[in-house]
């Protein structure tokens, strides 16, 4: 008897059988069970995630000689010659080889006959979005009001392409991506009924690859099975794939953790001798970064397998580090194939990772590896409690930045200048251009914070006028202007950025950095 391929051979005959899609199967039960049939269906979803088999199983049901039935008996003559592929009253068709508008119609001309032997005319349309227009035109009418013997399963990967004509006169479905450990579970379960000698590792890899498609899945462990001469070990799989080692991606992690950009550029230059597909790399690694971003939040999640290394880096980086990291390789992945060449925009990619780390990023020696975090410069500490009261406008800043207040009522105080206090009574100056900010509640809100601190305090005036002493708010940005001067200056001469500029053309842009008050 000739070898029947893994994914014919283990093709799912009834609804129980089927992996994943349980929102769809859900639906269609019930619909079988409690005869609330609609005329035509719509499958959509990726390639390989069961969209011909449920319809097929469906055709089934509709069809078994022992009545219609979520659960047909599959024995009987006509659920025999459905899973065979030669029941007469279900008709096949690939839309991809017969978009013309003559095919459809010569399909529909027989629309209007009885079945030959089963219950309903079932016609299973797949990859339905290649029809022309004219096609579509054509079934449009038949698919609106069909014959009560006839039933339309339609199937795609691409239904953003079918009219919306169509679309409205189908019950559709759209069929998931199946989860990873689903497509591992379903693997195990082949390999042990068929007896084989595997890794637990080797089967995560395949499934893997599959990409959330079953069909994928169970080709691939085909291939496997041959590759690895009936065993299936991860080394043999790692090599059938084409994957990178795992320890190179650690390494390459390892070095943006203790901040190694010579480690890293040298790791690079071995790497490029494997002549790799960069973009690959770029997906190893978000792979690893989710890896240890699950591992900071939830150790148990890591696997046994490379656990001690992902544990060692969720300890090694902060939250920060890694999500930063992530978000750069995602878009990197997205914007590699634009650069001149693919190992230049990986190295420029790594090295953006290191100089845009946040301050809190672990620091290494100077002697063994450049930090790139830009320090900042030194500022007098806040003043937590409020002074005692003396007429300064020093102390008028102090005073503005410890109001427990927010929004516009901050503002309206950031911006006012303490011109005078007498015994009961604070006057204040408000620049003409900050005049919209003085409202009566947000001054009496001030009043009322200030009488908390000030017991002898009755009341604030607050006058339109031009101050003549420098503001809370005028404060503020002058030290924010320093600091951003004092960061350009940081980045211009740092020895990296002086290196990367001489060599690489590299450039710097916008450098900001953000200033709490």
């Amino acid at each position: 008897m000739a070898y029947q391929v893994l994914a014919r051979k283990w093709r799912p005959h009834n609804f129980p059988e089927m992996v994943g899609q349980k929102h769809v199967l859900r639906a269609l039960t019930n619909a079988l069970e409690n005869d609330r049939l609609h005329h035509a269906y719509l499958f959509t979803g990726t390639r390989g995630v069961g969209k011909t088999t449920i319809a097929r199983i469906l055709a089934k049901s509709l069809n078994c000689e022992k009545g219609v039935s979520a659960y047909p008996c599959g024995q009987c003559t006509s659920c025999c010659e459905v899973d065979e592929g030669r029941f007469v009253d279900l008709i096949e068709v690939d839309a991809a080889s017969r978009t013309k508008v003559e095919d459809t119609r010569d399909l529909l001309d027989n629309v209007q006959y009885a079945p030959t032997r089963g219950r309903y005319k079932v016609y299973l349309i797949d990859e339905v979005h290649m029809l022309s227009n004219h096609s579509f035109n054509a079934l449009l009418k038949t698919l609106e009001e069909p014959p009560p013997h006839v039933k339309f399963l339609l199937a795609t990967t691409d239904p953003q392409k079918l009219p919306p004509t169509i679309l409205s006169r189908c019950l559709q479905f759209n069929l998931k991506r199946l989860p990873l450990e689903e497509i591992i579970q379903h693997l195990t379960k082949i390999v042990d009924d068929e007896g084989l000698e595997y890794e637990t590792q080797a089967l995560r890899l395949l499934a893997q690859a599959a990409d959330g498609s079953l069909r994928d899945a169970l080709s691939l462990l085909d291939q496997a099975i041959a590759y690895g001469a009936g065993k299936l070990s991860s080394e043999d799989v790692d090599s059938m794939l084409g994957n990178l080692d795992q320890n190179v991606v650690l390494e390459l992690i390892k070095g943006l953790a203790t901040n190694d950009a010579p480690g890293l550029l040298q790791q690079i230059s071995h790497l490029a001798e494997q002549n790799p597909d960069f973009i690959t790399v770029l997906g190893e690694m978000l792979s690893l970064l989710q890896q240890i971003a699950l591992a900071q939040v939830v150790p148990a999640t890591v696997d046994a397998l490379d656990g001690e290394a992902i544990l060692q880096l969720a300890k090694q980086l902060s939250p920060e580090d890694v999500q930063l990291f992530y978000q750069i390789a995602l878009l990197g992945r997205r914007d590699l194939p634009l650069a001149p060449e693919p190992r230049g925009g990986f190295e420029m990619l790594m090295l953006r990772m290191l100089a845009f780390r946040p301050d809190n990023a672990a620091q290494v020696p100077q002697s063994e590896a450049p930090t790139y975090a830009i320090p900042s410069p030194p500022v007098s500490p806040q003043v937590a409690e409020p002074p005692p009261p003396s007429s300064g406008a020093d102390d008028w800043k102090s005073i503005a930045n410890s109001l427990e207040v927010k929004g516009m009522v901050k503002q309206l105080a950031l911006n006012c200048e303490l011109k005078q206090r007498d015994s009961k009574t604070w006057h204040f100056s408000l620049a003409p251009k900050h005049k919209t900010l003085l409202r009566p509640e947000r001054t009496k809100q001030i009043e009322e914070l200030l009488k908390k601190q000030y017991s002898d305090l009755q009341s604030v005036h607050i006058r339109v006028e031009h101050p003549k002493t420098e503001t809370p708010a005028i404060a503020q940005q002058r030290i924010q202007e320093s600091r951003q001067e004092y960061a350009v200056n940081a980045v211009d001469n740092d020895p990296f950025v002086i290196y990367m500029k001489e060599n690489c053309q590299a450039q710097i842009k916008n450098v900001q950095l953000s200033v709490s008050p």
